[in-house]
């Protein structure tokens, strides 16, 4: 299975068109006056996680998933994000992380079992932990930050979300 187009070159994607939002996200809050703090602390529902920690789980997922799929240890971020700034350091060095993969190893794990940390004793094959985990919960977390900002009012639309379409002269 081909695992690599529907991972790194899907995290990418997204992590390239978050760093967008999060420029929009900067113009927008000094545009109206306010503390982008407002906004990192932002959340749809109560019990949700904030703007921040969405973006912070986001990168989370895509940098775990390649580290899992190849046996490697991720790197660390440490969820001290406090600043858009920040925020964009973080998706830069996630992006960064993820071209040190190559094509031929990532989708050489499609059979590797993976484990969970949270799941002793259990394993996914890497092609179900991309299908029913990592993209998921990766699409998840980009969705829910998407939206806090739409919510809050940042000027973002669909083509912001989907980004560059590749396509194809007839």
């Amino acid at each position: 299975m081909n695992l690599y187009p529907v991972t790194i070159e899907r995290f990418v994607h997204a992590l390239s068109q978050l760093d967008t939002w999060l420029d929009a996200a900067a113009a927008y809050a000094q545009s109206k006056k306010f503390d982008e703090a407002n906004l990192l602390n932002a959340r749809l529902a109560p019990d949700q996680f904030a703007f921040v920690r969405q973006v912070q789980s986001a990168c989370d997922t895509a940098k775990f998933a390649p580290a899992r799929l190849t046996g490697q240890k991720a790197p660390p971020h440490p969820d001290t994000e406090t600043t858009i700034a920040d925020l964009k350091t973080r998706v830069r060095a996630v992006i960064e992380y993820l071209g040190t993969f190559d094509a031929a190893t990532i989708d050489a794990s499609a059979d590797r079992h993976v484990t969970m940390p949270w799941v002793p004793g259990k394993y996914l094959l890497g092609s179900d932990y991309v299908l029913s985990f990592a993209l998921p919960n990766f699409y998840f977390h980009v969705t829910t930050a998407y939206s806090i900002l739409r919510h809050n009012g940042v000027p973002l639309g669909k083509m912001d979300f989907l980004g560059t379409l590749p396509f194809r002269e007839s």
